[in-house]
């Protein structure tokens, strides 16, 4: 097969192999956002030369500054360089579905097994390991995010901020975000920004794609919900779900660990879907499946709509719940790509736009700090109070609630880890044996 080649070495597909090759990629991409990132550099720039190191890195940066998943995004910003709009959402679907399958079929066996005692210690070791899992990533982060001192005051304070004084999370990020912006203008040595290398940007302003891609794209991710409107009312518990995760999808800046932050304690808190423990136990699920970690909203979706089924079967309910959550997750994820993706040389070369991410980045690794906590206070204690002194709020666990299986798995998989550099697939499987074994000891 003949194939085109440019002068920087790059080589243009057939459609055909473009979906052959997306499809296998969906079906490997395990280990999170970095392992996803990094399988396809070497499918797509290394061994295929389908795109270009810098072409790659600059969308890569480009994918940052939008919120939802970035290696999903990343996936279908390939695709649309390839081949349009066919390209991206060929790319991005398939980067998705075989996750989603997988996900919905262990959500489905969740909802009808979690009574079962079996079922229940297996996932008490599952929500140990997640426990390491997280701090693993809230370290990975933080040592690429926070290079500056200014950087480092930022996560404290967002830390600070979503811990002790519960503000919103929305608030925080993109007020780290501003906070960004303006100090870009006037100390960029603060946020380690680099002034602008290559030409200078297009003189052409694409306007007319990106306002089309808008159009078409917003009637896509709003249908289900005009549909769900009509027919069930705001009351209805797919409204509610369809609402959130809409909402969460305009507001999740800096990757999937901080999107988890904010929908786990919404999810638990704000609507009492499922438990912390049951958050955990969906997280392990999304480590464990290929796909974005942001899967783990279709088990919150499905779990939600399960346990409110009225007017349909608990079973209906879930699979209406867990699809509603998948659309309105991943359809603004296109839209942001297919409206942004023509600018993608133009936005290099905005510094004030690179300083809002730097901030908001660093803004993140104290947002992940604030999920860690939050995991290990409400999988380790059964019983939790809080204590509050004006705007502050200071948990404070009941030391005898302590389940001491669960910390010592949690210990285990943070040996694991650290010490011999297991990955998580097999960590998560071996506590999840060690959480059905000590179980069933009273």
């Amino acid at each position: 097969m003949d194939r085109m080649v440019d002068k920087l070495g790059v080589i243009s597909p057939s459609y055909s192999e473009l979906v052959r090759v997306f499809a296998r990629i969906g079906c490997l991409s395990f280990g999170g956002p970095a392992g996803q990132i990094a399988l396809m550099h070497r499918e797509l720039v290394d061994e295929r030369k389908w795109v270009s190191e810098e072409q790659y890195l600059h969308a890569l940066n480009f994918c940052h500054l939008l919120p939802g998943p970035e290696a999903q995004q990343l996936a279908t910003w390939i695709g649309w360089k390839l081949y349009g709009w066919r390209g991206g959402l060929a790319a991005g679907l398939l980067f998705v579905v075989p996750g989603a399958i997988v996900i919905l079929a262990l959500s489905i066996l969740y909802a009808f097994a979690a009574r079962l005692e079996w079922f229940a210690a297996l996932f008490l070791g599952i929500k140990a390991a997640v426990l390491a899992i997280v701090v693993q990533a809230l370290l990975r982060i933080a040592g690429r995010a926070l290079n500056t001192g200014f950087k480092k005051a930022l996560a404290v304070s967002a830390f600070a901020a979503l811990f002790f004084f519960n503000l919103p999370f929305p608030l925080v990020v993109l007020g780290a975000g501003a906070i960004g912006m303006m100090v870009a203008h006037v100390q960029p040595a603060w946020l380690a920004i680099k002034p602008s290398e290559g030409e200078a940007p297009p003189a052409r302003r694409p306007w007319r794609q990106s306002i089309t891609a808008i159009l078409i794209w917003g009637t896509i991710w709003a249908a289900p919900m005009a549909l769900v409107l009509l027919t069930l009312g705001q009351g209805h518990v797919l409204w509610k779900i369809g609402s959130f995760f809409s909402q969460l999808a305009v507001v999740t800046f800096g990757g999937a660990y901080a999107v988890l932050a904010y929908m786990a304690q919404q999810a638990v808190q704000g609507h009492g879907w499922l438990s912390a423990g049951e958050m955990a136990d969906g997280l392990g699920l999304a480590e464990t499946t290929p796909g974005p970690l942001i899967m783990v909203t279709q088990f919150v979706g499905y779990l939600a709509a399960f346990r409110a089924p009225e007017p349909f079967t608990p079973l209906v309910a879930g699979l209406l719940g867990a699809a509603l959550t998948t659309w309105v997750t991943f359809a603004p994820c296109f839209l942001w790509i297919f409206t942004f993706a023509p600018w993608i040389e133009r936005m290099e070369h905005a510094r004030r736009l690179k300083g809002g991410l730097a901030a908001l980045t660093a803004a993140v690794v104290g947002v992940i700090a604030n999920l860690t906590l939050w995991f290990l206070i409400h999988v380790l204690f059964a019983r939790i109070g809080e204590l509050h002194a004006g705007p502050l709020r200071i948990y404070n666990p009941d030391w005898s609630s302590v389940d001491w299986r669960a910390a010592i798995l949690a210990i285990l998989s943070t040996i694991l880890i650290f010490r011999f550099k297991w990955n998580v697939i097999k960590v998560l499987g071996l506590s999840a044996m060690g959480g059905l074994m000590l179980g069933f000891v009273a």
